[in-house]
């Protein structure tokens, strides 16, 4: 079977050494107009692909699909960020993969090339396990085929992913960006914090770890200064909802080293969702992950989540440097928060203040690196 740089197995279908189908001819111009989405990014189309229109996909695997009937997502994230409006009819581009969002979607991929669900605006496809009470019915769509390469294998995107790499010991400071549940304002603070430190003058690195693919997050942390910006979408993943634990940390371990190898003063990683999700707390609870950062920035959504948050954290090693996020918009739930924790809560003004910036995210000395 295909394994891809990382020694990470794609699942390919073989029959004796040979793939089960080459499939038909897929013309470069049918790709080039479809909508094509950011989670495929990495992946450069050429003449000679081809099209297999049976066989059962695997995460990751790239797919051209038919918008049957629009729902949730009405629109999808091109590679470079732009949002397509989606019309029925339309052929789109995307990859397969699962979702874990409490405030969207639970979904899984198919067992075949079935009618099934467009999950996530970044261009995930899954069948819907369920979904929020406030949330619509997702777009359906019809796969039309798996997209295969000359040789008729799938194209996958752990075949296009960054190597994997270890971190040095003389990395440079690396803070973590952790939170309640989906919309507690990670993105946000990690953003806020990043502003900050480049406004100081530092050369700040950043990278999402964790998550469902989309380029939200990434465009938010370059438009805050971040001299690059990765995610595990670089590791060849469109979600990391449903990997091997040691897949995750592999693949967090090796954006932080990719990161601090450009020459950053800083590091800022962002773990999607909350601290009780599956993924993100096992990866929490890893010695490995917990040496490779300094600290932990926690987004709360409320007073409550505050101290529950920065707690659970502390129980499991980690040193937090402060305590911010959406309940940091309410003066009221911020006043509640710090008189519970015995802290105060940082405010956004705070994390984008030079001064006080790299005095929150130096306050720490760094860990010793795991190679």
């Amino acid at each position: 079977m295909f394994q891809d740089v990382n020694g990470f197995e794609p699942q390919l279908r073989v029959i004796d050494g040979q793939p089960r189908d080459r499939g038909e001819p897929l013309g470069l111009a049918r790709l080039e107009r479809a909508k094509r989405a950011f989670t495929t990014r990495r992946v450069e189309f050429s003449s000679g692909m081809r099209l297999l229109r049976s066989g059962q996909p695997q995460a990751g695997d790239l797919v051209l699909a038919r918008i049957e009937t629009l729902g949730q997502h009405q629109r999808v994230e091109s590679p470079h960020g732009r949002r397509a409006q989606l019309y029925e009819g339309d052929e789109i581009v995307v990859a397969y993969g699962e979702r874990y969002a409490p405030d969207q979607f639970e979904a899984v991929v198919p067992e075949d090339l079935g009618p099934c669900d467009l999950v996530a605006g970044g261009g995930v496809a899954g069948k819907v396990l369920s979904r929020h009470a406030r949330i619509k019915r997702a777009t359906r769509i019809q796969p039309i085929g798996l997209i295969a390469d000359s040789f008729g294998r799938p194209v996958n995107l752990a075949r296009h992913a960054l190597p994997l790499r270890a971190l040095r010991e003389d990395r440079p400071q690396v803070i973590a960006v952790a939170g309640t549940s989906m919309n507690a304002g990670k993105t946000t603070t990690a953003a806020g914090l990043i502003h900050g430190l480049s406004r100081a003058g530092l050369k700040v690195a950043a990278t999402k770890v964790t998550g469902t693919g989309s380029g939200g997050d990434v465009w938010s942390m370059v438009d805050a200064g971040a001299a690059r910006v990765l995610d595990f979408t670089d590791m060849g993943h469109a979600s990391t909802a449903g990997l091997p634990h040691e897949r995750i940390e592999a693949v967090a371990l090796s954006l932080i080293a990719h990161s601090a190898a450009e020459g950053a003063d800083v590091v800022v990683v962002e773990i999607a969702d909350g601290v009780l999700q599956r993924e993100t707390a096992a990866l929490l609870a890893t010695p490995a992950f917990r040496a490779a950062i300094d600290g932990v920035l926690f987004a709360a959504g409320d007073a409550l989540g505050a101290i529950g948050g920065r707690d659970w954290l502390l129980a499991h090693g980690h040193n937090v440097i402060g305590v911010s996020g959406l309940v940091s918009a309410s003066p009221l739930a911020t006043r509640e928060a710090s008189a519970a924790m015995g802290q105060p809560v940082l405010l956004l003004d705070q994390l984008r203040d030079p001064v006080f910036a790299p005095q929150l995210a130096f306050a720490a000395a760094p860990a010793v690196a795991q190679a």
